[in-house]
């Protein structure tokens, strides 16, 4: 790569991270799972748009995928990630393996309570442990200014917060919009897992999110009925299954009877063998 250095292992990051730092500039770290698109290019954007120096890590990270999840089936396209980031002026890659990741028996975890007992959690089961550790990890790895981070991931940006916080870690976690397919679609990396059919289904959330957010919005609408509403459209519009469709606290991530403040509204469903999830604001 011509303006993309490819590092492997921590000491050549923190290298690499080190030769820009000393020349005065700021870094900024985007943490992937790979399979990138153009939301993880916005986050390179992002962090070039506040003037830091773009980092990106490429690790598909064992510990946050459950025993039935799809780990070996996760989409990899090395190759292919490294020419988008650099096309997106990213300038470090950070691939590295297993073992430089988990060198040995991980004893040390990180847990944020309170944030990950609703929405995904109950449905995922130590992901956010598996997220909150890894991040952690790439974030002393690198230690950057800021972390940036897709909206998409509602809850896991405020775990990620919440733990930059608690631990006081001297990196701000930036949040940047979700971006979205001409008809609404949040890009992901498993929007390719679905079939033809099923995405032309997939835009029922998008569209039930929006108009749920436009009945609660006025604070004068229960929550709970409109919620009760959305999921039964999003099952008659094709989905298999609707693990949870709520209306929290921005914040918290507590669900609200009626919107009086920040709200988010999130949603997790399974359309044939893929899980989407989606919010909005409110």
């Amino acid at each position: 790569m011509k303006d993309l250095t490819v590092v492997r292992t921590a000491a050549d990051l923190r290298r690499a991270v080190g030769e820009f730092r000393a020349a005065g500039r700021t870094i900024g770290m985007i943490p992937t799972m790979g399979a990138l698109h153009e939301g993880h290019t916005s986050l390179v954007q992002g962090a070039l748009d506040r003037g830091d120096l773009p980092v990106a890590s490429i690790f598909v990270n064992p510990t946050q995928f459950g025993p039935n999840e799809d780990l070996a089936a996760y989409p990899r396209d090395e190759a292919g990630d490294f020419a988008k980031l650099e096309a997106a002026g990213c300038r470090i890659a950070y691939a590295p393996g297993v073992e430089e990741m988990y060198p040995g028996p991980q004893v040390t975890t990180v847990t944020v309570a309170g944030l990950t007992d609703g929405l995904c959690g109950p449905f995922r089961p130590g992901h956010f442990q598996g997220v909150a550790t890894v991040v952690c990890k790439l974030l002393m790895m690198a230690m950057p200014d800021r972390g940036y981070f897709g909206e998409k991931d509602y809850q896991q940006l405020q775990v990620l917060k919440r733990m930059a916080r608690d631990l006081a870690m001297p990196i701000e976690i930036v949040g940047m919009p979700t971006i979205r397919e001409p008809d609404g679609l949040a890009m992901s990396s498993r929007n390719r897992y679905l079939s033809p059919q099923e995405r032309k289904i997939a835009i029922a959330m998008y569209r039930e999110l929006t108009a749920l957010a436009a009945k609660v919005r006025d604070g004068r609408t229960p929550c709970a009925k409109a919620v009760a509403e959305s999921t039964q459209a999003l099952c008659a519009a094709g989905f298999d299954k609707v693990e949870y469709f709520d209306v929290v606290d921005a914040e918290s991530l507590a669900q609200i009877e009626c919107v009086a403040g920040p709200a988010r509204i999130a949603a997790a469903a399974r359309l044939g063998r893929t899980r989407l999830i989606d919010n909005v604001a409110v």
